[in-house]
Order: structure tokens, then C-alpha cells, then sequence
């Protein structure tokens, strides 16, 4: 029992203790005063964000290499990524049984020629009449039609390109059966001195853009719109600036996006059909209220920053349009002149009094001259 009242009275002190050092603490930080905070004036500036969707590149001619023929392959003249020239020889197919036919053939054209030869004289000198020898020509038309038919098909057995361009994937080689019935061609070349970039917007993003773009008409528009980069599978940037040029005319249903079209140089050659990447669109925002994101918290999903106001911190609201290079340009919550708490916003709260130290802008952001103009 004696114990038990001995821890007690022990527990009561150091209870005592500490509710003593809690006051002498409190009375210190109140006896120093307010602790200097860093803060910041908000301006307006011109600031250009991006916004990047997937897309895939494609050369402006991608002509598709099928055989008009059946047989098998001879011959594969050329390798991938070869640069060839249009009606150069790409494919050589079996030729055989249809120079078989084509024997078969002129020896019909010869014997049709030897009836209407032997024919002629014979009307000459009303021995027959003219209508047999009108069917024996009508013979040799057909027979020369026929041999001429088996010719082309010798021809078509010599697979050229139709383009100017690049080999791309050689689907089938030596020895094997092909026709133009076959899923795959044989090969596509590709002129890839330009290439065109397919991307998608959604609706909102479609509707938002071309409201900035100016001119009266959709072609106006297209005319008017700014330059797009391009980011390469490695995530460097392209060398090269695109431009827009078409836009779907209509909203996919099951996607619900709009399908854009850009064209880029492509003299180097380091992009190919088939390349993937990522567009930037640019988005302008002019004379925008800027607010560093170092200088921004975020609670229950919403972004706030505190405003100093007498010295005294009030939290505001900011919707936030655009993040670029550490930058929110927002809409509202602030006004342009409001001065800021810069940094510092998870140790204070609401309502705390600091001593303002005013700094500047790119103190504060390091990337300050990459992103204003």
C-alpha cells in the first residue's frame, strides 16, 4: 500500500515537472517574438505548358510490296532498310510453268496467223466467203490476247517498288509460296524524307485548343496552330519542330478522341515508319498569376497556399491550371501582388504569426528563365 501511494505521488511530480517546462517553453517562444519566414511577391507571366500523348510515326508514302502473281521466290534483290528507287527490282518469283504457257500460247497466235494467211487469198478470189475469214481473225485476236495475258503474269513475276524509299520488313525469302492474296505483303517501302506523327486529344483537350487557335474557319485554325515537339522513344528531344496539318473530322465513339495529324522533317533519317514517341502540344497562357509549387501544400486533394496578410498567415485555395518546371500558373486564390509564404508552408498553420522576409521569384525557382519569356 505504501508503494502504491509512492509511484503515485511520484507520476503527480513529474506531471508537474513537465506541465512546468511546457509554460517556461511557451513563455520563451513568446518572449523571441514571431520567426522570419521567406516570402514572396505574386506576379503575372507569359508561360508556355505542354501536354503529351502517345504517337506513333508513319512515312508519308508506306506503299505496301504484294506480288500480282502466284509462286515461289527466286530471289530477294534487296535488304531492310535498304534505300531503293521507284521500279527497282525488289522480288523474282518462279517463272516455269508460265513460260510453259506462254510456249503453248504463241504456238496458238502462230497457227491463228497461218489460217487467216491462207484465208485471205482464197476471199480474194470468191472462192470462200468473208465470214470465215473474219472468224479466223477473231481466232487470232483471242489467241494473241491470250499469250499476251500469259506475257504480263511473266512480267508481274518481277516484283519492283512502286516508290521511292526505305525497305522495311522482309516478310518472305527464298523458296517461299506468295500471292497477292496473302495477309502480309512482302514488304513495304516507305519515303521517309518526312514522316507524319498520329496522335489522339480527348474531347475536352480538342475543344480547349481549338478555342485558342485563331481564324474563322477550321482550315484557318489548322494554319494558325502552333508547332508541336516531338519526344523520342529515349526520351530526347527531336532536332526538329512539326506542324499540324489535318484533323479528323469527327469524334471517335468508342475512344472518345480526335485523331491529329503532324509533319516532321525527316532529311536526317533517324525516324522510321513504325516509330513510337511523345507529342507536346504548347498551351500559352498570358500574363498568368504564377505561384511556385515549393511554396504550395495540399490537403484533402486541393492545393493551398498561405497568404501573409498583417503579418499573420490566412490559407487560400488555388485551382491550379498548368504545372511547368515548378511552376502552378493558377486561375484563382491569389491575386497578382499577394505576398506569399515561399517556403516553410508544413511548419506553420493557419493563423501564426511570422516575420516576413521578403525574397525573390527565382530564388525560389530555380528554372525561372527557362519558362517565362
Amino acid at each position: 500500500m505504501k508503494k502504491t501511494q509512492l509511484l503515485i505521488l511520484l507520476f503527480i511530480s513529474s506531471l508537474a515537472l513537465i506541465s512546468c517546462g511546457n509554460d517556461k517553453k511557451q513563455q520563451a517562444q513568446a518572449a523571441q517574438g514571431p520567426k522570419p519566414f521567406p516570402v514572396v511577391e505574386v506576379p503575372t507571366k507569359t508561360v508556355t505548358a505542354y501536354k503529351a500523348y502517345p504517337t506513333s510515326i508513319e512515312g508519308v508514302v508506306n506503299s505496301e510490296v504484294r506480288p500480282k502473281v502466284s509462286g515461289y521466290i527466286t530471289d530477294v534483290l534487296v535488304d531492310e532498310g535498304e534505300a531503293v528507287k521507284r521500279g527497282q527490282l525488289l522480288f523474282k518469283l518462279e517463272t516455269q510453268s508460265l513460260t510453259q504457257d506462254a510456249a503453248a500460247a504463241k504456238a496458238n497466235v502462230n497457227a491463228a496467223q497461218v489460217e487467216v494467211d491462207k484465208l485471205k487469198p482464197l476471199v480474194e478470189k470468191n472462192i470462200i466467203s468473208n465470214v470465215q475469214l473474219e472468224t479466223a481473225k477473231a481466232k487470232l485476236a483471242q489467241a494473241k490476247s491470250g499469250y499476251n495475258s500469259i506475257a504480263a503474269n511473266i512480267g508481274y513475276a518481277n516484283v519492283k517498288s512502286p516508290v521511292d524509299g526505305v525497305v522495311g520488313s522482309i516478310n518472305f525469302r527464298k523458296g517461299a509460296l506468295v500471292s497477292g492474296q496473302d495477309q502480309m505483303p512482302l514488304t513495304r517501302v516507305s519515303s521517309i524524307e518526312n514522316v507524319y506523327a498520329y496522335f489522339s486529344m480527348n474531347e475536352k483537350d480538342f475543344l480547349s485548343f481549338m478555342n485558342n487557335a485563331e481564324g474563322n474557319s477550321m482550315e484557318d485554325r489548322i494554319k494558325n496552330l502552333p508547332k508541336v515537339k516531338l519526344i523520342l522513344a529515349n526520351g530526347q528531344e527531336y532536332e526538329k519542330e512539326g506542324a499540324i496539318e489535318t484533323i479528323s473530322g469527327e469524334i471517335d465513339q468508342q475512344t472518345g478522341t480526335v485523331t491529329f495529324r503532324a509533319k516532321f522533317d525527316n532529311t536526317s533519317g533517324l525516324l522510321r515508319n513504325g516509330s513510337s514517341g511523345t507529342i507536346k502540344v504548347p498551351e500559352i497562357y498570358e500574363d498568368a498569376l504564377i505561384v511556385p509549387a515549393l511554396s504550395t501544400y495540399e490537403q484533402q486533394g486541393k492545393t493551398f497556399v498561405y497568404k501573409v496578410v498583417n503579418d499573420s498567415l490566412v490559407a487560400s485555395s488555388l485551382t491550379v491550371l498548368a504545372e511547368v518546371n515548378k511552376v502552378y500558373v493558377v486561375k484563382d486564390g491569389v491575386e497578382k501582388g499577394s505576398i506569399i509564404l515561399a517556403k516553410g508552408a508544413n511548419k506553420v498553420k493557419p493563423g501564426a504569426k511570422i516575420k516576413p522576409q521578403t525574397t525573390s521569384m527565382d530564388s525560389i525557382v530555380n528554372s525561372f528563365n527557362t519558362v517565362f519569356k
